[in-house]
């Protein structure tokens, strides 16, 4: 039996073609755990050929988690076949959603190819997959193809075990699949001209909503400035970025610089947003920032679209902080001018991934379409029978489910606090445990008590666990990287918000911690929030709060401060000398906003979360090596890390007209000499030799490149989410190992 990704990625044929090739008999069949072979031989007793054989030629899209052999009786079977699926119990893995490969690629260009041209080709190498799966073992009758009957040509192609497209479940052509059409958005008239059609709307500067995987982009031309200002006129974006689709490599690289790391990310079968350096601006796409990001065609809609166009915007088809719209009935008709749709279901709507490259690594924005559903297998020592389920916490959620020591986590699902993020969290919690047949005994969520999640899970009437956030953080890698139980490592947790065990707004931790537990070791220390969640979205709250830290009653006069209306400055200092609602924090993101206002980077009031960090990382440059000062009050545990000397330094650099850019590169080498600085304190008295990055912070490149060559200098090694986002997407990751950890210390 083997099991993993090896359903619905060509796996039977190519088992059939390797039987036949080595003169086996026997037969291949998806099962509820898998793909079971079995095999026959009147001449070879050990099989080793075709098993070195099925693992270095196997299908490029599956992936192998393990594979079982047990003996089994002798038929004296005459040739090889491939049996029709068994009904029953499941747990196998689905791939996720591919771009076109090669072969489909050029048929489709090609003028005497029966499928030219159709913008629904597909084969067992490529295609959707996660988004119209309803349940498993993978088969047409489970997805959103049922409804299409077989035309005869697709029918033998999919009967015949040599042909690429056997039992490709989305198989289609011109005669008997999906197909497209446009209409009028107001008035829904159909429009005829198809894709031609849509391009030329395209270069007259209307916006379009496509239909494509995981649900509608919002299209328009990239380099027509009216097209792309009211784009951001109905999405209620004043400034917050928009993804690019370009025709091809080399257009990308016009506008920005690729590294191969990069590169590879871009042509991959996963197609995410890649984050690339600005090489040349492109007005109204990323306003403030030093960054564009691109992806490449992964349909092979967005080809024939991209034929006659260079570069196009292509973005999340929703209303501010809604999800993805999947379906016309959901109001696309009030983003847009045309429609370009098509009757084949999404079942499940997925956003485009958003990756940047740090060292030669990728760092998640937000793992969705491309990377959703892969499995994470768990350490073996943490294995246990029970099914959990993790709902992770608040913002930037994501759930995920455990069964027999495989954890699988679900793709972005946005803020919970919006109402239908909320729904597309129920929904996405009940496709998970239905597709992968998980009937959850145990549920974890956040240790705040009024996130929806943690609501949620006191309301399902099962056992539930509650996990502190930034231990949750450090647990996310932990078990990525498969570290064994009882190891301790330095967890820096470094974001913007998470409720802390004292009741405060925690954010900037430095916590030695274990699967099983952890210590505050140090912290930033607190300063008042004043206006509580209102600080996070005007930074110069946080500025005013962090100059009064500095300076007392008696703030000195910033430029900055000018922008801001004197009664509210009165204000605000009002309700920090009296703790008129002002929790105190020990965010890193606050403190990031602080400088990003004084240092004249940050606007008033911020459209998009971290907006005034990633204008300030967008300002560094790269020659600075100095830094400010801090201190380490070091008295009792935990550790408390004041920055009244940074921020005293930063208003020096300002009265001295020091550039922003040079400001912003000395706060990040601050920040990375505190890292350095706790752990080695934590190497001294714990012996420390592993120091885990966790928290939306470590999304800054700057930051994270130069705390992570600092460390390894040190000695360190740096552990970091690879496969998962170190931003809240991570947290249901790290409350699944916690729930482990408590299984295996009640056994």
């Amino acid at each position: 039996v083997v099991f993993g990704v090896v359903q619905g990625v060509g796996f039977r044929p190519f088992i059939y073609r390797l039987a036949h090739k080595l003169h086996y008999t026997g037969w291949v069949k998806n099962i509820g755990f898998g793909v079971e072979i079995h095999l026959e031989s009147k001449t070879k007793t050990d099989f080793k050929d075709f098993l070195n054989d099925l693992q270095e030629t196997k299908p490029p899209l599956s992936q192998i988690e393990e594979i079982i052999l047990e003996p089994a009786a002798f038929l004296d079977l005459k040739d090889f076949t491939i049996k029709k699926t068994k009904e029953g119990k499941s747990f196998v893995f689905i791939s996720p959603d591919i771009s076109v490969c090669e072969n489909c690629y050029q048929e489709m260009m090609n003028a005497v190819d029966r499928r030219h041209h159709y913008p629904f080709i597909n084969c067992t190498d490529c295609g959707p997959r996660y988004t119209i799966v309803k349940s498993l073992p993978y088969d047409r009758k489970e997805t959103t193809m049922e409804s299409f009957a077989m035309c005869e040509d697709c029918r033998n192609e999919y009967v015949d075990p040599l042909d690429r497209r056997y039992h490709a479940q989305p198989i289609a052509c011109p005669i008997c699949g999906p197909q497209i059409h446009l209409a009028h958005a107001k008035t829904g008239r159909k429009i005829k001209g198809g894709i031609r059609k849509t391009t030329s709307l395209i270069k007259e500067g209307k916006i379009l909503a496509v239909k494509g995987l995981g649900g509608f982009h919002l299209i328009c031309h990239a380099l027509n400035h009216q097209a792309v200002k009211r784009l951001r006129q109905i999405k209620e974006r004043k400034t917050k970025p928009l993804a690019l689709m370009a025709r091809n490599l080399e257009i990308i690289e016009k506008y920005a610089s690729v590294s191969p790391a990069e590169r590879e990310l871009l042509v991959s079968a996963r197609r995410p947003i890649v984050l690339l350096k600005k090489k040349k601006d492109i007005r109204g796409i990323s306003p403030h920032l030093d960054e564009l990001g691109f992806m490449l065609p992964y349909t092979p809609l967005h080809y024939l679209l991209l034929e006659h166009l260079d570069l196009i915007v292509a973005t999340s088809s929703n209303k501010k902080d809604a999800p993805i719209m999947k379906d016309e009935e959901e109001g696309i008709d009030a983003l847009c001018d045309y429609i370009l749709s098509h009757d084949r279901p999404i079942h499940m709507r997925a956003d485009d991934s958003v990756i940047k490259v740090v060292d030669e690594q990728p760092v998640f924005i937000r793992r969705a379409r491309g990377y959703v559903p892969y499995p994470q297998r768990v350490h073996k020592d943490l294995s246990s029978p029970r099914h959990i389920l993790a709902l992770g916490g608040e913002l930037k959620d994501t759930i995920s489910v455990y069964k027999n020591g495989y954890v699988v986590t679900s793709q972005f699902l946005g803020d919970l606090d919006e109402y239908q993020n909320f729904k597309y969290f129920e929904e996405t919690i009940q496709h998970l445990t239905r597709l992968f047949e998980v009937k959850p005994e145990l549920i974890v969520a956040d240790l705040h008590p009024n996130f929806h999640s943690t609501r949620y899970a006191q309301k399902s009437g099962l056992p539930y666990l509650q996990v502190q956030h930034h231990f949750a953080h450090i647990l996310a890698p932990l078990l990525e990287h498969k570290i064994p139980p009882h190891k301790k490592v330095l967890g820096v947790s470094l974001d913007g918000y998470g409720y802390g065990e004292d009741g405060n707004a925690w954010g900037g931790e430095f916590l030695i911690a274990d699967y099983s537990s952890y210590q505050r070791f140090a912290h930033f220390q607190y300063v008042p929030l004043p206006g509580g969640d209102l600080a996070a979205k005007q930074p110069w709250r946080m500025a005013l709060s962090y100059l009064m830290d500095a300076f007392g009653s008696e703030i000195p006069d910033v430029k900055a401060l000018k922008k801001v209306r004197k009664n509210n400055i009165k204000g605000v200092m009002h309700m920090v000398e009296q703790g008129i609602n002002s929790p105190l924090t020990s965010s890193c993101g606050r403190l990031f906003d602080a400088v990003s206002f004084l240092a004249g980077t940050s606007p008033l009031e911020v459209e998009f979360e971290a907006e005034a960090p990633m204008r300030l990382e967008s300002a560094a440059d790269e020659g600075t090596q100095q830094s400010y000062g801090f201190s380490i009050q070091s008295q009792s545990l935990p550790f408390q890390i004041s920055f009244v000397k940074t921020i005293r330094s930063v208003v020096q650099d300002l009265r001295q007209n020091v550039k922003a850019s040079s400001i912003s590169s000395k706060f990040h080498n601050t920040i990375t000499r505190v890292i350095a600085s706790i752990a080695e304190k934590a190497k001294k008295e714990h012996g420390i030799d592993t120091v885990v990055f966790v928290g939306g912070v470590f999304l800054n490149k700057k930051l994270l490149h130069r705390a992570t060559a600092a460390l390894k200098k040190q000695g360190f090694s740096v552990l970091r989410p690879v496969n998962y986002s170190p931003n809240d997407e991570s947290l249901s990751i790290g409350q699944i190992a916690y729930a482990l950890q408590k299984e295996r210390n009640n056994r």
